[in-house]
C-alpha cells in the first residue's frame, strides 16, 4: 500500500516535473518571442520616424523646387508675355503716358493692340493690358461714365499717336454732351454728329463698306483681307484711312434705336473691320460677333472677353494738355502734307526677290492723290520704254538716282542690267562706280559712260553692243539653240535673259547735227525701241532741253514707241500739248504719264531725295556685298581720262634679236578704240606698198605718244629693229625717252642715213616735215615696205606730208594710214577717199584714224598716255 502510494508519488512528482519543465520551456519561448516582437516594434518605430523624416525631408525639397520652378517659369512666362506685348504694342501704343509720345510705324508694318493698363500675377511684375481695334475689332465698353470716357480718350491717343498722320478718320457721336467729352481732339478735324444724326451717320458708314466691297468685286483686290493688306503694308500714306466711329450714347439712344439702324448697326459689325471701319461703343449694345470686345469696367479695373477673370488695372486717362499738343502738332503736319517718300521707303523688305521675266516694276516716290502710297513705274510689254524731260534744277538726275535704287534692291544681276550714259558735263553715274574711296560698284551696272558730252562715238558704240545683243537674243529664240539656252541657263537659274535698261540722260547731243553718227544713232534707237521690247531690253531717255525732246518729235516710229512719260516741274513738249499738268506742280513733284502724255492718265508723284552720297553709299555696300560670284566690275568709259598704254603692248625684256622667227604681221598700237570693250586700234604693218603711218597735227605730245606707243607695242610682239629720226627739238625727250625703253634703237638725225633692212625694221620719225632731203624719205616711203621698213612719221599738216612726198601734184599711195589730230576735216580731203574730207572738228586727246586696207570710214581713237609714265 506503502510502495503502492510512493509510486504514485513519484509518479505525479514526475509529471509535475515535467510539466514544470515544459512550462518552464514554453516560458522561456515566449519570453524570446517577446523579446524578438518588442525588437521588431523597436525597428519598426525607428525605421517609422526616419520614414517620415525622409518624407518630409523629400516633402520640402520638392516644395522647394516646385517654388523655384514656378518662380523660373512664371518669369520666363511673364518676360515672353511683356516681350510679345512690347512687339504687338510698340512705341506710342504700349507706353506709360509718363514716357509716351507718338512713334510712327515702319514701313511694312500692320497695326497693333493698344495698352489700357495692367495686370499681375501674384507678386511678378506688372504686364500690360492690350485689347485689339485698328484691322482687328469693335470694342464695347460697360461702366461708369466717366472712367469708360477717358478710357476711350486714351484708346484714341494710342491709336493716333501710333499712325500716321491721316491714316485714322475720326467720328464721334455724343448727343449728351454735344460732342463736349473729346473736345480735345477736334484740331484734328474730327466729324462729330449730333443728336437725330445717328441713322444717317450709320448710313454713310454702311455706303462707305459698300464702295469697298464693290472695289473687291471689280478685282481690283481678291478679297477684303487683301483689301487690308494692301492698304496698311505699304509705304506710304494708306489708300484708304481708318474710320474709328465714337458711340457715347445716351438713355435716350439706346431706347429710341429704330430697326432700321439696329440693321445697319448690326452690318457694320459683321462687315467693318475688313473694310477698315471700327466702332468704340458706350451705352449700346453689339451684336455677337467673333470682332466684338467686350470690356466690363469697374471703378479703376476693368475685364475682358480676352483675358477672361484676370482684373486689368487701368491706366489713368492722358493728361488733357498732352492730348491737346498731340492734336495741335498732329493738325499742323496735316496741313504742311505728308512729307516726301525717303530713299529707304522705295526699298522692299527683302532685296531681290522680285523676277524680271514678266517685266520691271519699282516705285519711284508716293503719290500725291490723298490715299498718298508709292507709285510704281513699269517697263515691260506696255510701256516698253520711257521719255524723261524737266529744265535745269528741277530734279532728273534725283529721279533717275531713285529709279536706279528701286531697280537695284528689286532685281539682281541676273534679273537686271543696266547701261548708264551721262551726256552732259559731270559725273552723274559716277556714284555708280568703284572710285578712289570706295571700291564698291553697283552690281547690275555693266556699262557705264561719264563725261562723254564730247564723245558721242561712245553713244554709238552702246547702241551697236544693244544692237547685237538684241540680235543674239532674237536669233537665239528663233532657232531655240540648244546650246545658246544651255548657255544662258548656266549663266542665269531663272532660265531667262536679264532684262536690259539703258539710260540715256542728255540723249539730245547724240542726236544732234547731220552727220554719220546721228543718222547711225536714230537708226539703232529705233530698231531698240520697236524690237527691243520682246527680248527684254528697255530704254529710258531723259533730257532737260526742249529742243532735245523736241529732236523726237519728228521721228514718229521712235517717239510712239516712248509711251511712258515722266515730266518733271515746267517740263514742255514730253506731255501732249493740252496736258498741262508739269506746268503746275511743285518742286519735287512729277507728272507719270504711262499713256503717251495723254490727259486724265497723270500721276503726280513726290520725290525721295535720293542724292544723299552717304545712304548711297551704305545701300551700294550692301548690294555689293551681296554680288554674286564672278560679278565683274562694269566697263568704264570716262571722257576726261586718258588710257594707259596697257602693259601687255610693252616689251616685257629685250627685244628678240633679228635672227629670231619672225610670225604673222605685227599690229601697231596707236589707241584705245572708242567702243564698250576698251580695245586698243591696230595697224597691221605687213609687207604690201603703203604701209606707213603718218601722225598728222601740231600737238607734240600727243603725235609722240602715238609714235610711242606704236613701237612699245611693236616691240612687245617680236624681234624687230628700230630707227628714230627727231628733227625737232620740242620732241626730243619724248624721242630719248623712247630709245631709252628700247636700248637696241639707233639714233639718227637725218633719214637719209637710215638703211632698208630685210628683216622687221620700223622708223620712228618725229618732225619728218623738218627732213633736208625729201627725196631719202619718198625712198624709205615707197621702197621700205615691201623690205620690211616702215615709217611711222608725224607731220604738222597735210600740206607738209604733201610737200615731203613731191609737193602740189604728188600722189599720197605712200602713206596707207594716218592719224589727224588737230587737223580740220576739210584739210584732210587728199587723204581721205570721199571728196570733202570726213566730218571732223578736233578735240583734246582725241584723233581721227584711217587705215585704207580696213576702213570704209576713219574712226575716233584716244591716243593712249605713254611719255609720262616710263622712264
Amino acid at each position: 500500500m506503502g510502495n503502492h502510494r510512493n509510486a504514485l508519488v513519484a509518479t505525479v512528482r514526475q509529471e509535475l516535473a515535467e510539466a514544470r519543465g515544459a512550462a518552464r520551456a514554453v516560458l522561456a519561448a515566449a519570453e524570446s518571442a517577446r523579446g524578438e516582437a518588442q525588437n521588431r516594434r523597436r525597428l519598426v518605430r525607428d525605421a517609422y520616424a526616419t520614414c517620415l523624416n525622409q518624407l518630409a525631408d523629400a516633402r520640402d525639397s520638392a516644395r522647394r523646387d516646385i517654388e523655384h520652378r514656378y518662380q523660373l517659369e512664371t518669369a520666363r512666362l511673364a518676360g515672353n508675355v511683356r516681350h510679345l506685348a512690347a512687339l504687338s504694342a510698340s512705341g506710342a501704343a504700349g507706353l506709360p503716358w509718363r514716357m509716351w509720345s507718338p512713334t510712327e510705324p515702319e514701313p511694312g508694318t500692320r497695326p497693333g493692340l493698344l495698352r489700357i493698363g495692367t495686370f499681375g500675377l501674384d507678386d511678378a511684375v506688372a504686364l500690360p493690358g492690350l485689347v485689339p481695334l485698328l484691322d482687328a475689332a469693335h470694342l464695347e465698353l460697360s461702366g461708369p461714365q466717366a472712367t469708360v470716357d477717358g478710357m476711350i480718350t486714351g484708346l484714341l491717343l494710342r491709336a493716333l499717336g501710333s499712325t500716321r498722320p491721316g491714316e485714322v478718320r475720326l467720328t464721334v457721336y455724343d448727343p449728351e454732351h454735344l460732342g463736349g467729352t473729346l473736345a480735345s481732339f477736334a484740331p484734328l478735324g474730327i466729324s462729330f454728329v449730333g443728336p437725330g444724326g445717328l441713322g444717317g451717320m450709320l448710313d454713310g458708314l454702311v455706303e462707305h463698306i459698300c464702295r469697298v466691297n464693290e472695289t473687291v468685286l471689280a478685282g481690283e483686290y481678291v478679297s477684303l483681307a487683301d483689301l487690308s493688306a494692301a492698304t496698311t503694308t505699304r509705304t506710304g500714306p494708306r489708300a484708304e484711312p481708318w474710320q474709328v466711329v465714337v458711340l457715347l450714347a445716351d438713355r435716350a439712344t439706346a431706347g429710341e434705336l429704330t430697326a432700321a439702324q439696329r440693321a445697319q448697326l448690326d452690318r457694320i459689325v459683321r462687315t467693318g473691320v475688313a473694310c477698315g471701319v471700327h466702332l468704340i461703343v458706350r451705352g449700346l449694345e453689339l451684336a455677337e460677333h467673333p470682332t466684338v470686345r467686350r470690356l466690363a469696367v469697374r471703378d479703376q479695373t476693368a475685364t475682358c472677353d480676352l483675358t477672361g477673370d484676370l482684373e486689368i488695372r487701368l491706366d489713368p486717362p492722358p493728361p488733357a494738355d498732352q492730348v491737346a499738343a498731340f492734336c495741335r502738332a498732329t493738325a499742323e503736319r496735316l496741313r504742311a502734307g505728308p512729307p516726301p517718300a525717303r530713299m529707304s521707303d522705295l526699298e522692299p523688305p527683302k532685296f531681290w526677290s522680285e523676277s524680271s521675266a514678266h517685266g520691271l516694276i519699282a516705285p519711284i516716290g508716293d503719290g500725291t492723290d490723298g490715299g498718298g502710297g508709292l507709285v510704281e513705274v513699269p517697263l515691260g510689254d506696255d510701256p516698253p520704254h520711257a521719255l524723261i524731260g524737266g529744265p535745269s534744277g528741277s530734279g532728273k538726275t534725283n529721279l533717275l538716282y531713285a529709279w536706279v535704287a528701286a531697280l537695284a534692291t528689286r532685281y539682281s544681276p541676273e534679273e537686271l542690267a543696266l547701261y548708264l550714259l551721262d551726256f552732259k558735263e559731270g559725273v552723274s553715274f559716277a556714284r555708280f562706280m568703284p572710285g578712289p574711296r570706295d571700291s564698291s560698284w553697283l552690281p547690275q551696272v555693266r556699262l557705264a559712260g561719264l563725261n562723254v558730252n564730247g564723245d558721242r562715238e561712245f553713244g554709238l558704240a552702246m547702241l551697236r553692243h544693244l544692237s547685237e545683243e538684241l540680235r543674239t537674243r532674237a536669233q537665239a529664240a528663233k532657232r531655240h539653240d540648244a546650246a545658246k539656252l544651255s548657255e544662258l541657263r548656266a549663266e542665269d537659274p531663272a532660265g531667262h535673259w536679264p532684262r536690259i535698261v539703258a539710260v540715256i540722260d542728255e540723249f539730245q547731243v547724240l542726236l544732234a547735227g547731220r552727220d554719220a553718227v546721228a543718222d547711225e544713232a536714230v537708226t539703232l534707237l529705233e530698231d531698240l525701241a520697236r524690237r527691243g521690247r520682246s527680248q527684254g531690253i528697255h530704254l529710258i531717255l531723259a533730257s532737260q532741253d526742249v529742243s532735245g525732246i523736241e529732236a523726237l518729235w519728228g521721228r514718229s516710229g521712235l517717239i510712239g514707241q516712248f509711251t511712258l512719260r515722266i515730266a518733271l516741274p515746267k517740263a514742255r513738249r514730253i506731255l501732249a500739248d493740252e496736258n498741262l499738268a508739269a506746268a503746275v506742280i511743285p518742286r519735287h513733284h512729277a507728272v507719270v504719264n504711262a499713256e503717251s502724255g495723254a490727259p486724265g492718265a497723270n500721276l503726280i508723284v513726290r520725290l525721295p531725295d535720293a542724292g544723299d552720297r552717304t545712304a548711297w553709299r551704305g545701300l551700294q555696300r550692301r548690294l555689293w556685298r551681296a554680288r554674286p560670284a564672278g560679278c565683274e566690275q562694269p566697263r568704264i568709259f570716262d571722257g576726261d581720262a586718258v588710257p594707259r598704254l596697257p602693259s601687255s603692248c610693252r616689251p616685257s625684256g629685250p627685244v628678240p634679236p633679228l635672227d629670231a622667227p619672225v610670225g604673222s604681221s605685227p599690229g601697231a598700237v596707236l589707241g584705245e578704240r572708242i567702243d564698250v570693250a576698251a580695245r586698243p586700234a591696230r595697224l597691221r604693218l605687213g609687207r604690201m606698198p603703203g604701209r606707213n603711218l603718218a601722225v598728222l597735227g601740231t600737238r607734240v605730245e600727243e603725235a609722240c605718244d602715238v609714235l610711242a606707243a606704236a613701237a612699245l607695242s611693236l616691240a612687245a610682239q617680236g624681234p624687230a629693229h628700230f630707227s628714230v629720226v627727231c628733227l625737232d627739238p620740242d620732241a626730243g625727250r619724248a624721242a630719248a625717252r623712247l630709245v631709252a625703253e628700247l636700248p637696241s634703237a639707233d639714233w639718227f638725225s637725218d633719214p637719209a642715213e637710215v638703211p632698208i633692212l630685210d628683216r622687221p625694221h620700223y622708223v620712228l620719225g618725229y618732225a619728218l616735215d623738218n627732213c633736208k632731203d625729201p627725196a631719202a624719205l619718198r625712198r624709205l616711203l615707197t621702197e621700205g615696205p615691201e623690205e620690211r621698213t616702215h615709217v611711222l612719221g608725224w607731220w604738222r599738216s597735210v600740206a607738209r606730208l604733201r610737200d615731203s612726198l613731191g609737193g602740189p601734184g604728188a600722189r599720197l599711195d605712200a602713206i596707207g594710214a594716218w592719224v589727224a589730230l588737230d587737223v580740220q576735216g576739210a584739210d584732210l580731203a587728199p587723204l581721205h577717199p570721199q571728196p570733202g574730207g570726213p566730218v571732223w572738228y578736233p578735240r583734246h586727246r582725241r584723233g581721227l584714224f584711217f587705215d585704207r586696207s580696213v576702213h570704209r570710214t576713219p574712226e575716233v581713237i584716244i591716243p593712249y598716255e605713254v611719255n609720262s609714265d616710263h622712264a
